[in-house]
């Protein structure tokens, strides 16, 4: 087993104006969440998958699975109440030395980002893929404006990767509201987290538009 991989689908999907939760909206003759989980499958196919689904869905996604024949070997575990609590529980289900954290509404993560992930994450035991900003930004300081300076800040997107040491140690440290991800809490616990490029069509699916940038991809 070369990797475990927890792909985390609880959103709701309030934005999306849709009957279901966005993880499970089809494009293409499969819903997002079977073409993220495809995505690791082939990129390595003795990778273990742990799905985390709200308990909610449970009976829905196995009727889904049901529905499009679809047969990729994978582990579903019920979500908690904050993300923290759904990679938590699945960390317990994880027997690989390396593990990532994957949001199941980017199904777009390419290849080469997952590759160049795991080369690092042997090394430096802590990896996140980002982006760095082309736009110009600025911060509010009370009513004021300040223009910064955009190549000291990135975006963020996963799959993060970590050794399985290094995750289980920071999963000891308590839940706050801080906690945006988890290479912060990682951070938290004493660990530096290093960074790869990441891939541009990789977006996390939120909104209605992001819905049609994945359309064109997929």
């Amino acid at each position: 087993m070369s990797f475990s991989i927890i792909i985390t689908a609880g959103g709701i999907g309030k934005r999306m104006n849709s009957a279901v939760p966005k993880q499970f909206i089809e494009i293409n003759g499969l819903p997002i969440l079977m073409h993220t989980i495809k995505r690791f499958y082939d990129y390595d196919s003795s990778c273990e998958i742990i799905l985390t689904l709200p308990v909610d869905w449970l009976i829905y996604w196995s009727e889904m699975r049901i529905k499009y024949n679809f047969q990729i070997p994978h582990q579903v575990v019920s979500g908690g109440t904050e993300r923290y609590d759904s990679i938590k529980n699945a960390l317990d289900h994880c027997h690989s030395e390396i593990i990532g954290v994957h949001d199941g509404v980017r199904p777009l993560v390419s290849m080469e980002t997952i590759h160049r992930c795991l080369e690092l994450v042997k090394k430096n035991g802590a990896v996140i893929p980002v982006l760095g900003l082309k736009e110009s930004i600025r911060k509010m300081d009370g009513d004021v404006s300040i223009a910064l300076e955009r190549k000291e800040y990135f975006t963020v997107q996963t799959p993060q990767f970590f050794t399985s040491s290094i995750l289980n140690h920071a999963y000891k440290l308590p839940f706050h509201q801080k906690i945006t991800d988890d290479a912060s809490l990682v951070e938290e616990s004493g660990f530096k987290v290093s960074m790869v490029d990441g891939n541009e069509e990789n977006i996390k699916v939120t909104t209605p538009f992001d819905l049609k940038i994945i359309n064109l991809f997929i």
